[in-house]
């Protein structure tokens, strides 16, 4: 642990206690990440009706597949910085901080103008229903007036996580769900100013938590003490956060397309279908926190030991990390399982919508351990420097499979159930390929034995 005592290695110690103590601060920040990203569909679903909910459902996917592929190149990051933080070089912690709260800026800015620019675009080619599009070009169009924020806190976030502290992203979490409910609350509920109003108040709390994080990344005397004269781009970390970047965000980007495109199948059968996937996507988000928190725990984990080549200990918390991701996100599928029809009950009292979000429920939830397994693997590759291998399999699988699957069934039969089965179907695809890529492969030695698939 550092003099501070913010951040810790985790090449030392219990492995399994370890990963367990760094994986439940996460797991809590994402329960408030969750309800943070659920407050909008709640408040603007119960106040502004089921159009507002739908607009707001909408946009979901496409700010996904906007934001995923930065979300994905800060993984990099993470695992350039755990990488030399496990080795002890403080020097290279310190340039790749520095290159990476700069590069969140840059690409932050970015992804203002191109989301600003083109909502009206992007959403007429999702098929958006006309009754919807008004509503639905407002909040994008808020959104990502502020998505600076939301990206440049990803990379904050993922700096500390890397270096073992995972409790301050949660703090700063908490005090930022908390007052993006108070000001849904008050901008949807008592000023009635509409669906752009809730894309504000997120916005607005998320500024509020990465102000937190750069000021604690600011503090004098620690190892990765932010220095505004040493901003800036250095050439050979930008090179290191790219290759094990660059395919984290790839991988993020074309899941995101293929559920821009599910979306838009889902979108072709009214907004009653789009209100209740748009709900039921926020309801599965919880099925994602164990996964979440133990994949971050996994990546900086295996990352951190095998830059201080402690191979059999990288190992043996890998197995561990796997099996408590699928134990747990199979548990919280049985709960939506069993409980589907009350959970969708608190986004609105259609029932048509609650039918629909029903049936999905049903047809998904029991099949988390799966994406669990899949998602928890490919983090172990990311930490060992094999970040090419999760990308070709989420791509080849969950991207070009999942949408050929779809373009067939839907030129055959107009049903929703067959859009809800692609994604047990591709999970299980990708299960058996990532057991075999862990069981078979050399991924302890990847930062040893650098390749096109490093």
């Amino acid at each position: 642990m550092n003099t501070d005592g913010t951040v810790k290695r985790m090449t030392e110690g219990n492995p399994y206690g370890i990963i367990l103590a760094f994986a439940l601060p996460i797991f809590l920040s994402q329960v408030f990440q969750q309800l943070y990203n659920t407050a909008d569909s709640l408040i603007v679903g119960r106040f502004l009706g089921t159009e507002a909910l739908a607009a707001v459902s909408s946009s979901g996917t496409l700010i996904f597949l906007m934001i995923s592929f930065f979300s994905g190149t800060s993984l990099g990051a993470g695992v350039v910085i755990s990488r030399y933080f496990g080795a002890g070089d403080r020097d290279r912690v310190s340039r790749a901080i520095h290159t990476t709260v700069t590069l969140g800026l840059i690409c932050g800015i970015f992804l203002t103008v191109v989301g600003v620019a083109f909502t009206p675009t992007f959403l007429r080619w999702m098929d958006t229903d006309p009754d919807v599009m008004p509503q639905a070009v407002e909040y994008f169009r808020y959104y990502f007036l502020g998505v600076l924020a939301v990206v440049e806190y990803n990379f904050c976030k993922d700096i500390m996580s890397a270096m073992g502290d995972s409790r301050r992203p949660l703090y700063y979490l908490i005090l930022s769900s908390l007052l993006n409910i108070v000001l849904d609350l008050l901008f949807v509920a008592v000023f009635h100013w509409g669906v752009w109003s809730a894309a504000a108040a997120t916005t607005i709390s998320q500024a509020v938590s990465v102000i937190l994080c750069l000021i604690h990344l600011s503090k004098k005397g620690t190892i990765y003490q932010l220095q505004l004269k040493k901003m800036g781009i250095d050439p050979r970390m930008l090179r290191e956060i790219l290759r094990f970047g660059l395919p984290s965000g790839i991988q993020n980007s074309v899941i995101g397309l293929a559920n821009v495109i599910i979306q838009t199948n889902i979108n072709a059968f009214g907004k009653l279908a789009m209100a209740a996937y748009g709900s039921y996507a926020k309801i599965e988000g919880f099925a994602f926190l164990p996964v979440t928190s133990f994949t971050m725990a996994l990546t900086t984990f295996t990352s951190q030991n095998l830059g201080a080549r402690k191979y059999d200990r990288a190992k043996k918390g890998s197995r561990f990390g796997i099996l408590s991701a699928v134990l747990l996100a199979e548990l919280i599928g049985v709960g939506i399982y069993l409980f589907s029809p009350v959970l969708m009950k608190l986004f609105t009292d259609s029932r048509e919508v609650i039918a629909i979000g029903v049936r999905q429920a049903h047809i998904v939830a029991l099949f988390y351990c799966l994406m669990a397994l899949s998602h928890a693997v490919a983090a172990v590759c990311r930490g060992a420097g094999k970040a090419f291998v999760p990308m070709f399999i989420m791509m080849a699988v969950w991207c070009v499979f999942r949408i050929a699957y779809i373009t067939v069934v839907m030129r055959i039969v107009q049903d929703l159930d067959y859009i809800f089965w692609a994604y047990p179907l591709t999970w299980a695809i990708s299960t058996v390929i990532y057991l075999l890529y862990y069981r078979f492969s050399d991924w302890l030695h990847g930062f040893e034995k650098p390749s096109f698939l490093s």
